[in-house]
């Protein structure tokens, strides 16, 4: 039963006809003709106007026939001489740090070079050249001494350096993969961990289009190629956005694909296809597809095959056996291959040595025309990304004991009979003495060389070098003082939630005439649940297409608008591909010279444990902007229950070095933290950090900020005095620390001790847990090297008298960070466990960190030093039933 069935025959005498000529053609010439004839047709009516259904797969074969590759513009011969002493270099770079132990990937580039060199002779667009941004380049982190290989034949890095592979605790080594925090002048975008590079790279094409639609910079020539593995597919986040990208038209986008077939541990699909199976899945998400999967070799011995029987063969074989047989001999080939009568005679006519060219070396990924003609018709398409799968032989040059074995990936080093036999494949003019020792030599032929100098106008002519990360200081200028001012003076008696109090100022330092235009609101799908829908008719929802229909909501004053030159980002219901462009947004400043401010705002349980790998990416990409975890808390989602009550993303933030932690109390504190990350992030000595704060969405009372001295400085630093005991009569006494709502809590608190119990308790706001631990670090480091400096969290609270209790809305282990620089007893009150769904005062007794459960456990504290009775804890369990 097929949806066919649904329909009519208008004429069934005409559709009998019809499947008995194709009943006959099976009969008479067999399926294979039967297919090719229904592809034809299939074919001719697309080319006719005929609407019909793509096919999501194609013949084992090139997408482009010798008789429609364009003419090379290159010197071949010149660029196999590059090529092949790329190859060298890359390898001798990985097997001289095998002599520290440190290894390195050799047969990932060895499959992928020609891939490479290809774009760099004849596509990548360099950051001189039209547009001042050139091309993004997302390397296949693998491959990346190929690339150090490279710029080491430019004269961008020299002996020492290479030698400095994954050497890197000096200061002066080449970081193992493309990490432009190691590396800055060099590499722009991280690729490793596998997976977000393809991912990072749709976003980017699309960010480059939002950019040029929104009048900040012409984007229109600059193309990003992504490269990956065909292994690397397999994670989710590779294949996250196709849709995204075929749906937004990205033909400013190119993935290449190295299919050699082979992940870390042996085949991709040993049983199965990968080319076939990732050709389906692009075409199906509406991707235009070119394969690149044999060589030269396999022209003429294609054309011979009048009965299609080849071409069925190799759609037959799996993966598996097809690396098999790069490694078998002719006489393997013909008795395992080459069976039956059309095939037999084909092989008939081919030399052993033909043979097993075709298997080995003779792919598409491996031979410059084909590269040449793929690259050439990806950027000429139109309407649609492009991918191009290109089938290569891990380990290709490398010689037998490389190629194609399922161990090549932890294979780290050549022998120097190995070398010698690389060399002479590749026909390199190394001498014999060169290979004598035991020390394999690189191999450069002089910055005068015929190689080097074809090398550098290639590249001049497409706009320098490449990869290149450029930054050109633009500082922003700063906002007016008045959006600050109006957190800062409070709402007086209104209740207003921190969330709502950030947007706030976000929507009013949009309006800045100077830098308003470069903020960057990125939303996945809950703009009206952080109060941000008013942003849609005034910033507008970036569409490429605007807005082709009219909205449900167009009578209402706050009515779901599109528009092409669109500010805000509603992402849609990924925080993956958020993260993505937050990332782009976040590092316009050094790949296009134009600094912008991204405001990427999310539930807080789904930002770091949902996409922290993106975070630590970004951190290494040296991104700048602002983070906000909203409906922040343990206790604040009540409704929501144990999936969305973060307790612990500042735990998470705070192993993200480049992370800058806070989680304020108050909306004049907001106003001073955002202030301060624009100075730092945007102001004449930028810093490459992001500013994370957490956000509530529990309306309270909101004062002004105290006009007390230091109260600036401590927001900043992390810790200041909020509201001393009143009066500040004698002892006891106790102090608490609390940080975000909890700072309600604790003047609860504050209030209950000393009306009911006589204690006078004075209540800091902790505004960082994680910037006091850095700091204290950092003195604890400066102490080591002789150096008298005091923590900051240790001198504010030095003349502070009594026990110290912290509280807040998370696990104890954010508040514990501090600890140990504080100089009196210490205890913590946290969220431990799993949320749960109540009411948030139920919740909040639940995990004992409620008013009065803060007064029962200042109390012991107060125990503990002696300072009173400890049968005032027991009526105070009682009085508050805080037993069970």
């Amino acid at each position: 039963m097929s949806e066919l069935d649904q329909l009519p025959d208008q004429d069934a005498e005409e559709t009998a006809e019809w499947q008995a000529s194709l009943d006959a053609v099976v009969r008479n010439a067999g399926p294979d003709r039967a297919v090719y004839l229904l592809r034809r047709v299939h074919e001719f009516a697309a080319r006719t106007g005929v609407s019909l259904p793509g096919l999501l797969t194609s013949d084992y074969i090139n997408t482009i026939p010798p008789s429609a590759q364009p003419a090379f513009p290159g010197d071949i011969a010149m660029e196999s001489r590059i090529t092949a002493l790329n190859r060298w270099n890359a390898a001798a770079m990985v097997t001289r740090g095998a002599r520290f132990g440190l290894g390195g990937h050799i047969s990932t580039y060895a499959s992928a070079a020609w891939l490479y060199e290809i774009g760099f002779h004849h596509f990548f667009q360099g950051k001189d050249g039209g547009g001042g941004s050139g091309d993004q380049l997302y390397f296949q982190g693998h491959a990346s001494p190929g690339i150090y290989a490279r710029v080491f034949l430019e004269g961008r890095l020299n002996e020492a350096q290479l030698d400095g592979f994954r050497r890197e605790a000096d200061g002066h080594g080449l970081p193992s993969y493309p990490h432009p925090r190691r590396l800055p002048w060099l590499w722009e975008f991280p690729t490793v961990s596998m997976g977000l590079g393809p991912l990072a790279a749709i976003h980017q094409a699309r960010f480059n289009r939002y950019l040029h639609a929104r009048g900040i910079k012409d984007t229109s020539a600059s193309r990003v190629w992504a490269f990956l593995g065909d292994g690397e597919t397999d994670e989710p986040e590779s294949t996250a956005a196709l849709a995204l990208a075929a749906r937004e038209q990205l033909d400013n986008l190119t993935f290449v694909v190295n299919c050699n077939l082979q992940r870390l541990d042996g085949p991709v699909r040993p049983n199965s296809k990968i080319v076939q199976e990732l050709e389906a899945r692009f075409r199906g998400a509406g991707w235009n597809v070119v394969k690149s999967l044999w060589g030269e070799a396999w022209d003429p011995v294609l054309r011979q095959d009048t009965t299609g029987a080849l071409v069925h063969r190799l759609g037959e074989i799996p993966d598996a056996q097809l690396q098999t047989y790069a490694a078998r001999d002719a006489a393997y080939l013909r008795e395992h291959f080459f069976t039956g009568d059309a095939l037999s005679g084909l092989a008939a006519g081919l030399s052993d040595s033909r043979l097993t060219e075709l298997f080995g070396s003779s792919r598409g990924g491996h031979e410059p025309l084909k590269v040449y003609a793929a690259y050439r018709a990806a950027v000429e398409h139109r309407g649609a990304p492009t991918v191009v799968l290109a089938q290569t032989v891990k380990g290709h040059t490398l010689g037998s004991a490389f190629e194609s074995r399922n161990a090549n990936h932890q294979m780290k080093k050549l022998t120097m009979e190995q070398f010698r036999e690389m060399r002479d494949l590749l026909e390199l003019p190394i001498p014999d003495s060169a290979l004598s020792g035991d020390l394999v030599p690189y191999w450069h032929p002089g910055e005068n060389s015929e190689e080097v100098r074809y090398l550098h106008e290639r590249r001049a002519a497409l706009g320098g070098p490449a990869p290149l990360r450029r930054v050109v200081p633009k500082p922003l200028k700063q906002p007016p003082s008045r959006p600050f001012e109006a957190l800062e003076q409070g709402f007086g008696h209104q209740e207003v939630a921190t969330t709502m109090a950030l947007v706030r100022l976000v929507k009013d330092l949009m309006r800045d005439e100077e830098t308003g235009r470069r903020w960057v609101p990125i939303i996945p799908d809950e703009a009206r649940t952080f109060g941000m829908e008013s942003l849609f008719p005034s910033a507008g929802i970036y569409s490429p297409e605007g807005q082709t229909y009219e909205p449900v909501d167009a009578d209402q004053l706050l009515y779901y608008r599109e528009a092409k030159n669109g500010q805000l980002i509603d992402e849609g219901i990924t925080e993956a591909g958020s993260m993505a462009e937050f990332t782009a947004a976040a590092t316009s400043y050094a790949t296009h010279g134009e600094p912008m401010i991204p405001f990427y705002i999310f539930y807080a349980m789904f930002g770091f444990q949902r996409t922290g790998d993106q975070f630590w990416a970004l951190a290494d990409q040296l991104g700048r902007g602002f983070v906000i975890g909203a409906t922040a808390g343990r206790t604040t989602m009540t409704g929501e229950g144990l999936q969305h009550a973060d307790g612990h993303s500042h735990l998470l933030a705070s192993t993200n070095p480049a992370a800058v932690s806070y989680d304020p109390a108050f909306a004049y504190e907001i106003a001073v933290i955002v202030r301060e990350g624009l100075r730092r992030m945007y102001g004449e000595r930028p810093e490459d950090v992001f500013y994370y704060l957490t956000v509530y969405n529990e309306p309270k009372e909101q004062p002004a900020m105290p006009a007390a001295p230091g109260v600036e400085e401590g927001i900043v630093r992390g810790i200041y005095l909020f509201r001393p005991a009143d009066p500040a009569g004698p002892e006891p006494r106790i102090q608490l620390l609390a940080s975000g709502t909890a700072i309600h809590w604790a003047l609860g608190a504050q209030e209950l001790l000393l009306s009911q119990w006589g204690v006078h308790a004075d209540v800091w706001s902790v505004t960082s847990w994680t910037e006091l631990r850095r700091d204290a670090l950092d003195a604890d480091r400066a102490r080591l090297r002789g150096e008298e400096r005091v923590p900051y969290v240790t001198a504010a609270l030095a003349d502070a008298p009594g026990p110290v209790l912290a509280v807040s809305d998370w696990m104890r282990q954010v508040p514990d960070q501090i600890s140990q620089w504080v100089g009196h007893d210490y205890s913590s009150l946290g969220t431990d466990g799993f949320g749960l769904s109540d009411t948030r005062d139920a919740v909040r007794r639940y995990f004992r960190v409620d008013a009065e459960s803060i007064v029962v456990a200042a109390l012991d504290g107060l125990t503990r030093a002696g300072a009173i009775d400890p049968e005032t804890v027991v009526r105070a369990r009682d009085r508050y039933g805080w037993r069970g």
